[in-house]
Formats: C-alpha cells, structure tokens, sequence
C-alpha cells in the first residue's frame, strides 16, 4: 500500500525533515522522540524529497579569479587580493546573501594566510565580516578587538559583539569588546559612552590592532547602511562636504582624508587615523558603484588588501591605477 496524502501525513514528513535537514537531529533520536524505528525514518526522508515536502538545493559555488586578483594587486598596488567570480542567481535577494557568504568564505582563507600569532585583529559591524568569521574554522591565538559600535537592522542577528566573541572562542584568545550604538542620538550621548569603562578599555587596545578587517560602504543610497538610516538634510550635508564613503562609520572623501560631521561625532568607532594606523587592513567590498570609495580608501592608505567580486573589480581596472599613500 502506497503513501496516503493526507495533511496528518504531510504533517509527519514535514516533522521529521525539520528535524533531521534544519535542526541536525539524528535518525536515531527522531525515532526515539516519535516512537518510530529509525528504518522508518529513513524512508519517511526519502519520501519527503519524493514528495517535494524537502526540496535540496546545492548553491554553485565561487570561484577566485586569479588573473583579475593579480591585475588588481598591481592597479591599485594592493599587498593581496582575492576576486570572487559568483554565478548569476534570477533573485537579487538571493544574489546579495549568496555573494556576501562567497565574500566571507573567501575573507576567512586570506585570513588565515595573514594572521599569525602576535598579530592582534580587529573587527567592525558590518554584515560581510560577520559573513567571515561565520566561515572561520580556526584562528591563530590572537586577541580580537571590537572596533565598532552596534547598528540596529532588522535583517541581522549578529551584533559585533557576538562577531569579536566567536572569533575569540575560535582563537583562544581574550576578547575586547563593549555595548554601545554604532550611532548615538547626539554628541554627548556620544562623548558619555566613550567614557564608559567598557567603551573606553576596549578603544585603548585599537592602537596594538595589527590586522582588521572591514567592509567599505559608498555614500550613496542603498550602497551605506548608515546613508539609510539618516535624516535627508543630514545625508546631504556629508555630500557636501565631500564625502564618498565609509569605512565602519569613518568618513571619507575622494583623497581618503577624513570628513568631520555633527554625525561623524556622534558615532562610536574607529577613527581615520587610527585604521592607517593599523599595520594591515582587509577591506570586504562588492559592487562597481562602491569604486570610486575603494580608490579613496586605498589611495589613502586606509585599506591595503581587497576580497571584492568581479564587476567591482572590473570596474577598478578601467580607472586610473593607484598612488596609494603611506
């Protein structure tokens, strides 16, 4: 006798799949709570993929560009960089999460071929580096340093707080971090929470960061999370003053200089200085929009390896090569 389609019988197959395809449970354990035998288990799977009731899919995967990652390290006089050629997906939506895992995948293995003990790494919000460390399946024993406050959106779980957490916990190293906004409501808001001990203990150690890593957003709509959440005439007063990006809320115009702001002072991050400051930065970019930030970036010696995708990486190579200063 065949399956019956019923909903009673969906319901089961569906119970089950979950169990064992997004909750990791074994066959064994799923008979036992369901008071089945585990060949019985076996076959509802089966069945529930005969069924459609469980769909798989396997993402294609990314591969590195190496001739456009070498023609990259000379345009712009990078020390490394990584271009990932992703496969098109029909969904933007689905494009974006899928270039920003291959994005991160690709970031962890640089890293691991950077960062050695000794090295102190630091870490921003951002959503690609949290993409990263996702990826990361060991680390040198480094402390990690939280360079950034938290910004607030609704389709990110991971604060950087849990980011500096789970890189320490793969490192074994101590863990520098605070809880504070990324933006606070005004300036003294601002100066009181630079003062609080967590806040001020953890920026002490910014200056031993020896490797960062960080994602670079273009002041454009769509292209900075930050643009997004800000008043129109608080956007257009940064272009103003020429701004064309940000690098985990520093402002930063076409030279790579920085761009002060009633904004820019009522964030809780890193500052321009103190990322040239750091010995080696990796910068996670995608998209040909964000080029003309990335140059600043680089030119300005503010990031000194990329881990970007191919049309961004495209568009770099048509302007002119780079005078990075030191």
């Amino acid at each position: 006798m065949g399956p019956v389609d019923s909903a009673d019988d969906r319901r089961l197959l569906a119970t089950v799949a979950r169990r064992y395809y997004l909750q990791d449970a074994s066959k064994v354990q799923i008979a036992q709570e369901l008071g089945l035998s585990r060949f019985k288990v076996a076959r509802l799977l089966t069945e529930a993929r005969d069924r459609g009731v469980v769909r798989i899919e396997i993402a294609p995967q990314a591969a590195v560009d190496t001739a456009l990652s070498e023609q990259l390290v000379e345009h712009l006089g990078l020390r490394h960089a990584a271009v990932v050629d992703v496969p098109l997906f029909s969904d933007d939506a689905q494009a974006a999460v899928h270039l920003r895992e291959e994005i991160g995948r690709t970031a962890a293995v640089l890293l691991h071929q950077v960062l050695g003990e000794g090295d102190v790494l630091g870490l921003p919000w951002s959503r690609t580096v949290s993409a990263m460390v996702t990826a990361l399946e060991t680390l040198p024993r480094v402390p990690v340093v939280q360079l950034s406050g938290a910004l607030t959106v609704t389709d990110v779980a991971a604060t950087p707080v849990d980011v500096v957490r789970e890189a320490a916990r793969l490192s074994g190293g101590p863990a520098h971090h605070f809880y504070a906004p990324l933006v606070a409501a005004d300036i003294e808001s601002a100066r009181m929470m630079q003062r609080q001990p967590s806040v001020a203990g953890t920026f002490a150690h910014i200056d031993d960061v020896t490797v960062a890593v960080v994602g670079i957003g273009a002041w454009l709509p769509g292209e900075s999370t930050i643009i997004d959440l800000v008043d129109a005439p608080t956007a257009a007063a940064l272009t103003a003053a020429g701004t064309v990006g940000e690098i985990s809320g520093a402002f930063i115009d076409a030279e790579g200089n920085a761009v002060d702001s009633e904004l820019a002072q009522r964030l809780i991050t890193v500052s321009v200085d103190q990322l040239r400051a750091v010995p080696h930065v990796i910068g996670l970019v995608t998209g040909p929009s964000r080029a003309g930030v990335v140059r600043a970036a680089v030119g300005g010696g503010l990031v000194d390896s990329l881990v970007t995708d191919s049309e961004l990486a495209t568009a770099l190579l048509a302007t002119e090569p780079v005078i990075t200063r030191s």
